[in-house]
């Protein structure tokens, strides 16, 4: 398998897609914003209807899983899922 790089926007789509998915509404209606701590390491916060949840590495790797299966047809499991915080790009994610 080839490496692939995830950008910023494409993980923000991910856990869009996932989220919407779980909660049976349309993408349109996620908000997410992605964050890096030095303590804590990726996060994000998912806004739906006014409410938070505060998501944690684990789900976001399982929100690209979902990506890669759903919208790139690519088997979610065999691929290594690395998050990176890059100068430039934001956080972005290697798949390979």
């Amino acid at each position: 398998m080839e490496k692939i790089t995830l950008s910023e926007q494409d993980i923000i789509n991910a856990l869009c897609l996932h989220t919407a998915f779980k909660r049976q509404i349309t993408p349109q209606e996620v908000e997410i914003e992605l964050m890096y701590d030095d303590d804590y390491g990726f996060s994000a916060e998912s806004y739906v209807n006014d409410r938070k949840q505060v998501l944690i590495t684990a789900n976001i790797i399982e929100a690209i899983r979902f990506f890669l299966d759903t919208e790139m047809s690519i088997d979610p499991f065999s691929a290594r899922i690395e998050l990176v915080l890059d100068d430039e790009e934001g956080i972005i994610a290697y798949i390979g």
